[in-house]
């Protein structure tokens, strides 16, 4: 059988330990002092539970009587600037340190010392989703879309609060860049 041009032949499973001389330990998964085995069963279970808020969000919607709102594209921008803000302050600010806490080792205000506990299980899967915005903010997405449609009045003071608050971030953001650049170009010349 040969292989076709650019592509890497297959090679046939081995036995565990097979072709290794006796007691050498080939065939082990991990040796003990290897880094843990990521918590597969912590992720599934969040994965679970995630859909389970989603669907419960929506019967509870349908319920109510509530309809998804037709989206322009000001919702879109409102909703993600929200998200944006939510997702940055859950993974990243101090005041929300208190959530984090159990889930991570390290403290703020240095946020980049925080790194999930590395037991295994459910506290470091969770702490891995809070450590990582992108991860927590898919979260944070759900929640206030679900908020926006549960609970049109208040859902909508929430997504325009975040979304102003996310927009106010990349404004001072934007401030300090353009201050330090104007800062370094008026330093005498070296």
């Amino acid at each position: 059988m040969s292989a076709e041009p650019g592509k890497a032949t297959p090679r046939p499973a081995r036995a565990a330990g097979a072709g290794a001389p006796a007691g050498s330990g080939a065939g082990l998964k991990r040796p003990p002092s290897g880094p843990p085995e990521p918590p597969y069963g912590s992720y599934a279970a969040l994965l679970a539970t995630f859909a389970g808020g989603v669907g419960a969000s929506a019967l509870v919607a349908a319920r109510l009587g509530r309809r998804p709102p037709t989206q322009r594209a000001l919702d879109l921008v409102i909703l993600a600037l929200a998200t944006f803000k939510a997702s940055r302050t859950l993974a990243h600010d101090e005041v929300t340190s208190f959530i984090r806490e159990p889930f991570v080792e390290g403290m703020p205000p240095d946020i980049d010392d925080e790194r999930p506990v590395r037991t295994p299980g459910p506290r470091r899967a969770i702490g891995e989703l809070l450590t990582c915005s992108r991860c927590v903010g898919t979260w944070a997405a759900a929640g206030i879309a679900a908020v926006d449609m549960i609970a049109p009045r208040f859902g909508r003071m929430l997504s325009w609060s975040l979304a102003i608050g996310g927009a106010n971030d990349w404004l001072q953001a934007g401030f300090a860049a353009l201050t330090e650049t104007a800062n370094r170009s008026q330093e005498p010349a070296g």
